[in-house]
């Protein structure tokens, strides 16, 4: 799950909150929280169909996750009203599922989740094309999906947030569509959102952190076809595409390890 920029914690190369070292055990928990959200997004990916309601597929994560002896990690977070972030179309993030809000043949659909298990927290997002997309829609789903996996293949000890950030960066804008900037990734554990922010462009706003085994790192490029800038809604969650152009998301929940990292929301093993 992104956060809207004016909910981070606030952070300054002077006063920063730490980045934390999970231990072996804490690293265990995070496996089960994060396996409980690639169970859940691998079910919602293979039943999703046009007809439903996006309520429909935030009942299903809500009863499962429950099911699975976690809670919803986002359900409440800042007022956030629902367990799941359902995204279509030109809706970037956070949009809120409604019993109105109907699932159609050809909608580029984002699903992002999070499972709250034994103190830790696992989150993980995806793009479902439903039925029949253009193939430009297609082309944003491949490009959204490699470039979340050109950052993490960046990730080990001793790498740079700025190398995973310039390889998402390099990547999309080599197939000529957008990074959204207003919103990053965010390191995960005990809080849903812990430091360090985790870019996914190039940026000297903050300090280029040296990644450490044990760190935990939500990894989530956002992917617009048309102009990289956002707004808001009147609902003060659901960001869009400032000209309505199309928008794809995917997010990993990963673990630094000493000779590289370990997916902990891959839904392949589950």
């Amino acid at each position: 799950m992104n956060i809207l920029s004016n909910l981070l914690p606030q952070s300054s190369p002077k006063k920063r909150r730490g980045i934390e070292i999970k231990s072996q055990r804490e690293i265990e928990i995070m496996r089960q929280a994060a396996k409980i959200v690639a169970i859940v997004l691998k079910e919602i990916s293979e039943m999703v169909e046009p007809g439903m309601t996006t309520a429909d597929l935030d009942a299903h994560a809500e009863k499962r996750i429950r099911e699975m002896g976690a809670t919803p990690s986002f359900k409440g977070y800042h007022g956030f009203p629902a367990s799941i972030c359902s995204s279509i179309n030109h809706e970037v993030v956070h949009g809120i599922p409604s019993r109105k809000k109907v699932i159609r043949t050809g909608d580029v659909l984002k699903v992002d989740t999070g499972a709250f298990f034994e103190g830790y927290h696992g989150d993980s997002c995806i793009t479902i094309a439903v039925g029949q997309v253009t193939p430009d829609a297609a082309k944003l789903i491949h490009v959204a999906e490699q470039a979340l996996y050109k950052g993490i293949e960046q990730v080990r000890a001793g790498a740079f947030l700025l190398d995973l950030a310039g390889a998402i960066q390099d990547y999309v804008e080599a197939n000529g569509f957008k990074i959204v900037e207003d919103f990053t990734g965010h390191g995960v554990g005990r809080n849903l959102h812990e430091e360090p922010s985790v870019f996914n462009f190039r940026t000297y706003e903050m300090p280029n952190v040296k990644l450490r085994a044990g760190m935990t790192l939500a990894i989530e490029p956002i992917v617009n076809v048309g102009t990289k800038s956002t707004r808001v809604l009147p609902d003060r969650w659901t960001a869009v595409t400032l000209d309505n152009s199309l928008s794809a998301q995917f997010e990993h929940t990963v673990l630094v390890a000493e000779e590289g990292y370990e997916i902990l929301t891959d839904r392949t093993n589950v």
